[in-house]
C-alpha cells in the first residue's frame, strides 16, 4: 500500500464492500478477480475507476521474489493487455506523433536496453544459448497455464498449440527452440507446450535464462501475447503473434489476429515512447522519489552490474554476528553466503569458494591457507559514503567495498580500486555520471560518516593573510595507518611535519569522529597545542572544507573529499588517491627506504588521472550500495539521497547509544 502511494502521490485504504465519503477514486489491479469487485463498487457507487499494473521495466528480481517496483502504468480507459476494449495505451500509439527531440530521446532509450540488455525482470542469467549445430533457429515462447494476458489478448490454448506447429512448418531447415516457464519445468504451474514440443522434437528450454541470450541466437520469435515479443522487437527480430499484445496491429508485427481499432502503422520508436515514457511512471523505491525512465533504467544497470558482480558461493571469516546481519545484502542475498567463526581454523571450502574477511583482520597464514586449498580470499571494508554515524557505534553501513586483490588502503600491494584505475577505459557517460555526482557530493555536504552536523564554532575567525591549512586526525590504531603510511604513524608526527613545512602557515587541527568520542585511539598530547592555531572537534568536515586552502593528511579520505572541492591536497602517505597527479606527494620525491618500495609503488601507479576518472572508478565502480530497508543493491545517487535523507531525520543521541559508549570507553580495549 506504501508503494502505491508513492506512485499515485496520494492516500490510498483497502475497500471490501463500500467506500467511505473520504474515497474520491477506485483503482483495482489489472484483470484480477479483485478489480472487477472494485470497479463494480465504483460503478455501483459513481465514483471514477482506473486500473493499474507493473511497468515494463519494472525490477531486477520478481515481484514475488519482493523485488521492490521501480515502475507502474496507469490506466483510465483499460489496461494495456485486454484487448477486447480500448486503452490508454493503445491511445496513446493511435495518436503518436513524436518530436524530433521525443524521436531522439525514444532511439536512445531502445539503445540503452540493448547495450545493457534489459528487459521487464533482469535477475535472469545472460549466458550464450548453446545449440547442437549452426542451423538458423526459431524462438517460440510458451506462458503459464490460465495467464490472464492470454484470454485478454483474445487467445487460448488451440492458439497455442497453432503457434508451434506454425513455427515448425514455416521454418522447416530450422532448429526450433521452445521456451517454457521455469515454473512449469519444476511442476509448481502448467504451461501449454512442453508435451507438444517434446513430441514435436523442439529443443526445450526451462532454465531462467535472460531474453537476449536466445535473441542472440535466433532469428525470428514466435509468441502469443507474451511480452517478450516486444523485447525481442527491440532486440531487431522477427515477430509472430498469434494473440493480440500491446505492440500488434501496428504493422511490426507478422499477426494471426487483427484488432479494428488498430487502423495504423508505428514506428517501433513510436510504440516504445508511448508504452515507456508516457504511459509508465516512475520512481526510485529507496528514496520514495517520483524520476524519469533514464533514472530507473541507470539504476536498475548498476543493480544487474552488482548482482553479477558477486555471483558464486560465499563464506564470510570472522564476523561478529552484528556484521553478519547485514553483509549478506552486499552479495545479493542470505543464500549466498554462509558464516565460519574462526579466522585461526583452517576455512571448510570446497576450491573456488568466494572467502570474505574484514580487511584488517587477514594475516599470512590465511593468506597462504587460501591460495594453498584454492580459495578465493576477498577482503571487504567500509565504503567512502559509509552512514550518517559511526561505525563504531554499530551503525550499519550503506556502502562497503570488497576487493579480491587486496584492499584500498594498502598501499604495499595491488588492489582492485588501483588495477581498474590504472585500465579502465572511462566512457564519456561514466565521466560525466562521476562530474554530477561530484557536484552532488559538495552540494549537499555528503561526506563518509555524516556526523557533526553541528555548525563551526561561531567564535572561529580564520585570517586573511595567511595560508590556511587543515590536519585531519587519524584513528591510529587503524589498518590505514599501518598499511597507508609507511613512515609517519601518528597524529603528532604529522603536525611536526606539517608545521615545520609551513611555520607561517594557520593550522586547523580537527581529531576523527571515533577519537572525539572515545571508541578509537588518536588523541595528540597537550604539547601538540603548540603545532596548530586551531582545534576543532565538532562540526562536518565539509564546512571546514570550504574556509581552507589546503588539506595536510596521512591517509584520511578528508584529502580525497577536499580534491572534490578541488582544494591542494597534501600527503604523507600513500593514500588510494595519491600518486595519479592530483595531489603533492611528499613520499614519493627522491625517497628510498628498506621498510616500503617506493620504486615499485610509482611503478604501479603511472597513469595520470583526472579528478572525474579517479571519482568515477573509486564512489561508481568500486563499493558497494545497499538499501539498508529493502536489502537491494543501490547505485551512488541513491544512496546520496538515502544519506540526505537520514541525516535530515532526529537523530538524537539516546540512552542507549549513551550507555553503549561509556561501556566501551570503560571496557573496551582498542
Amino acid at each position: 500500500m506504501h508503494t502505491l502511494e508513492r506512485f499515485l502521490g496520494a492516500k490510498c485504504q483497502y475497500v471490501v464492500s463500500r467506500p467511505n465519503e473520504t474515497i474520491n477514486q477506485m483503482i483495482g489491479w489489472g484483470l484480477k478477480h479483485t478489480a472487477i469487485k472494485a470497479e463494480r463498487i465504483a460503478s455501483r457507487t459513481g465514483l471514477p475507476y482506473f486500473c493499474i499494473e507493473d511497468g515494463f521495466l519494472r525490477s531486477l528480481g520478481l515481484g514475488v521474489e519482493g523485488a521492490q517496483a521501480h515502475s507502474l502504468v496507469v490506466d483510465y480507459t483499460g489496461i494495456y493487455y485486454d484487448a477486447s476494449r480500448p486503452s490508454d495505451l493503445e491511445n496513446l500509439i493511435k495518436t503518436s506523433s513524436l518530436s524530433v527531440e521525443e524521436l531522439n530521446r525514444a532511439e536512445k532509450g531502445l539503445g540503452l536496453l540493448r547495450t545493457h540488455r534489459l528487459c521487464k525482470y533482469n535477475k535472469s542469467v545472460d549466458t550464450p544459448l548453446e545449440l547442437a549445430d549452426n542451423r538458423s533457429a526459431v524462438l517460440v515462447v510458451d506462458q503459464t497455464y490460465g495467464d490472464t494476458s492470454i484470454r485478454a489478448g483474445l487467445a487460448s490454448e488451440s492458439h497455442f498449440h497453432q503457434m508451434l506447429r506454425s513455427a515448425i512448418s514455416e521454418n522447416p531447415d530450422a532448429e526450433i527452440i521452445v521456451k517454457i516457464h521455469p515454473d512449469v519445468i519444476s511442476g509448481k504451474k502448467r504451461g501449454y507446450l512442453q508435451a507438444l514440443a517434446e513430441q514435436e522434437g523442439c529443443k526445450v528450454i526451462g532454465q531462467d535464462i535472460s531474453p537476449w541470450s536466445m535473441f542472440d541466437r535466433v532469428d525470428k520469435v514466435y509468441v502469443v501475447t507474451s511480452q517478450l515479443g516486444f523485447d525481442a522487437l527491440i532486440a531487431g527480430k522477427e515477430v509472430h503473434c498469434f494473440g493480440v499484445p500491446f505492440y500488434s496491429g501496428w504493422g511490426l508485427t507478422k499477426d494471426r489476429q487483427s484488432v479494428a481499432r488498430r487502423n495504423v502503422e508505428r514506428t517501433l520508436a513510436e510504440i516504445f515512447y508511448a508504452a515507456y515514457f508516457r504511459y509508465c511512471r516512475y520512481i526510485n523505491p529507496y528514496t520514495n522519489r517520483k524520476c524519469e525512465f533514464e533514472d530507473t533504467l541507470s539504476l536498475i544497470v548498476e543493480q544487474k552490474r552488482q548482482w553479477k558482480r558477486f555471483q558464486g558461493i560465499w563464506l564470510g571469516v570472522g564476523f561478529s554476528p552484528w556484521k553478519r546481519s547485514f553483509i549478506p545484502h552486499f552479495l545479493g542475498g542470505k543464500s549466498r553466503v554462509a558464516f565460519s567463526r574462526s579466522l585461526n581454523k583452517r576455512p571448510k571450502a570446497s576450491p573456488g569458494t568466494n572467502i570474505l574477511v574484514w580487511a584488517n583482520r587477514v594475516n599470512g597464514s590465511l593468506v597462504e591457507q587460501c591460495q594453498l586449498t584454492r580459495l578465493n580470499l576477498w577482503r571487504i571494508e567500509d565504503g567512502f559514503l559509509r552512514s550518517v554515524g559511526l561505525g563504531a557505534d554499530l551503525v550499519t553501513p550503506i556502502s562497503l567495498v570488497l576487493d579480491s586483490r587486496g584492499i584500498y588502503f594498502d598501499a604495499h600491494n595491488p588492489s582492485d580500486l588501483e588495477t581498474l584505475l590504472n585500465s579502465v577505459n572511462f566512457s564519456s557517460i561514466i565521466l560525466a555520471q562521476a562530474r554530477k555526482l561530484r557536484h552532488q557530493l559538495v552540494k549537499d555536504r555528503v561526506t563518509k560518516y555524516n556526523v557533526g552536523r553541528e555548525k563551526l564554532p561561531c567564535e572561529l575567525a580564520l585570517p586573511k593573510d595567511k595560508k590556511i591549512i587543515l590536519v585531519p586526525g587519524q584513528v591510529e590504531s587503524d589498518a590505514s595507518i599501518a598499511c597507508g603510511s609507511p613512515v609517519l604513524k601518528s597524529n603528532l608526527s604529522l603536525l611536526k611535519q606539517v608545521r615545520a613545512k609551513n611555520p607561517d602557515a594557520y593550522i586547523i587541527y580537527k581529531p576523527h569522529p571515533d577519537v572525539v568520542c572515545g571508541a578509537r585511539k588518536g588523541d595528540v598530547p597537550k604539547v601538540a597545542g603548540s603545532l596548530y592555531n586551531t582545534l576543532i572537534e565538532c562540526g562536518e568536515i565539509s564546512q571546514l572544507l570550504d574556509k581552507v586552502d589546503e588539506v595536510h593528511t596521512m591517509s584520511s579520505l578528508s584529502g580525497f573529499e577536499a580534491l572534490l572541492r578541488e582544494i591542494r591536497v597534501v600527503t604523507y602517505g600513500l593514500p588510494f588517491y595519491a600518486g595519479w597527479g592530483l595531489t603533492e606527494d611528499t613520499l614519493l620525491i627522491d625517497r628510498d627506504s628498506e621498510a616500503f618500495d617506493f620504486h615499485a609503488f610509482k611503478l604501479r601507479r603511472q597513469r595520470r588521472l583526472k579528478l572525474d576518472q579517479l571519482i568515477a572508478g573509486a564512489l561508481l565502480l568500486y563499493p558497494v550500495y545497499v538499501d539498508q530497508r529493502s536489502g537491494e543493491f543501490i547505485n551512488a545517487e541513491t544512496t546520496i539521497e538515502i544519506l540526505k535523507q537520514c541525516r535530515k531525520a532526529d537523530r538524537r543521541e539516546n540512552f542507549i547509544l549513551k550507555a553503549f559508549r561509556w561501556y566501551r570507553s570503560q571496557f573496551l580495549k582498542y
